[in-house]
């Protein structure tokens, strides 16, 4: 698929927020029926259930966000470099909630901002792949310059997700773009302004999404 302009900044913008308040409003939300019930109940049984509901999706609230802020978010200056450790302690932070573990094949090393942006963001298409849980391994190769980034996915049912398939190569003009869709396509975006080729695909029964560069520039 042939990527195709027509999504505004500012439409894309709304989308990404959309998504993300999506993903915090669960915790958030679980947060706020546990202070009710310390508030209104006197039962130790339950005001300690309730503590302990506080606790995990507060956690869960602040892994999200953490992992959002790298994913989506404009950390450091245009030039920065991020650590790749970084990158894994907020992936290990969000799996936590989830179905999937997590294998990490990276250097201990600094890259360049926008690569730790894509490669969170293959996480996520990564775990969209097995919903069912099973295992996301992430591996980064070659020069760090130029890396070679690859999610691999194994776990019950794994398949290309619908949205993943239909928007990480652009938006043609008869498909419309919701929030659900938007990450897929964003993650596109970043990898075609970094030069480099993003394909998903199934290798065997697992999921495979990878970003590289190649010679003759062609993308997806």
């Amino acid at each position: 698929m042939s990527e195709t302009n027509d999504v505004s900044a500012l439409e894309l913008a709304a989308l990404m927020c959309s998504r993300v308040c999506h993903d915090v409003i669960s915790p958030v939300g679980a947060i706020i029926n546990g202070l009710e019930v310390l508030a209104d109940d006197d039962d130790p049984e339950m005001k300690a259930h309730a503590m302990e509901l506080i606790t995990k999706s507060a956690a869960q609230a602040s892994a999200k966000l953490q992992f959002a802020r790298l994913c989506f978010g404009a950390a450091g200056s245009a030039s920065a470099e991020l650590d790749l450790q970084d990158a894994k302690a907020v992936a290990e932070g969000l799996m936590m909630g989830e179905r999937a573990a997590l294998t990490w094949n990276a250097p201990a090393a600094t890259i360049g901002k926008d690569y730790v942006k894509l490669l969170l963001n293959m996480i996520l298409i990564g775990m969209a792949a097995i919903p069912r849980g099973g295992e996301v391994a992430v591996s980064v190769d070659g020069e760090l310059a130029k890396p070679t980034l690859r999610i691999r996915s194994t776990g019950q049912a794994a398949r290309i997700p619908e949205e993943t398939a239909k928007f990480l190569g652009g938006r043609s003009p008869d498909r419309f773009l919701d929030a659900r869709a938007a990450q897929p396509y964003f993650t596109g975006l970043v990898a075609r302004s970094l030069g480099l080729s993003i394909d998903a695909r199934m290798d065997g029964e697992a999921f495979v999404i990878e970003a590289s560069f190649v010679d003759s520039g062609a993308g997806v």
